[in-house]
């Protein structure tokens, strides 16, 4: 039986619910292509079965930012998602902030386990600082899913160069997240 991976882009292609901007870019625009490629990777291997939050560029989900986490964490339930990976850019006032964390709703967790795997695997596959998981209990799409859900800040996009990073290689960042599913559920 195939693993069912819920890959949430998160943020919407305009408000409500966009997300953060730095360096000339959009968030929404960087976590919907690293989506787009997790996915074509998770595909390829008959293992998983994949779900996006957001199959196509104009994808906009919800008329608010409460019913948009709402819409997207009653698609990952209802579809029986095995494990939810939200995904996002960080955002910070110190353009000299740079790295990849990520959050879980408890620890000891299989949640924060797989984030501790996908934060290792990007850090080998960008380069970049890994900033280690952490615990936030206040994020609805990780109260609010019924499976181990894990949400991953891929890098800042207020760093130019995470933020160039994360624009012009996107693969990587899916590639690093792969392979943190795959050590995670040594398939």
């Amino acid at each position: 039986m195939a693993i069912k991976i819920y890959i949430d882009q998160g943020h919407n292609p305009k408000n409500p619910n966009a997300g953060a901007e730095g360096n000339g870019l959009r968030e929404q625009d960087i976590v919907f292509r690293v989506g787009i490629e997790l996915s074509e990777l998770l595909r390829a291997n008959p293992d998983f079965e994949v779900r996006l939050s957001r199959p196509n560029e104009s994808t906009q989900i919800g008329s608010s930012n409460s019913e948009s986490l709402r819409l997207r964490v009653n698609d990952a339930n209802a579809w029986g998602a095995d494990y939810f990976i939200s995904l996002h850019t960080n955002a910070s006032e110190l353009s000299a902030a740079t790295g990849s964390e990520a959050f879980a709703y408890s620890r000891p967790s299989r949640a924060f386990s797989l984030g501790e795997d996908i934060l290792e695997g990007l850090a080998s596959a960008t380069g970049l600082k890994n900033r280690g998981m952490k615990v936030r209990t206040n994020l609805y799409v990780l109260r609010k899913t019924q499976m181990p859900a894990v949400l991953v800040e891929l890098g800042f996009i207020t760093n130019s160069n995470d933020a160039t990073l994360m624009n012009t290689r996107p693969d990587l960042f899916a590639l690093g997240i792969y392979q943190g599913i795959i050590n995670y559920t040594n398939t």
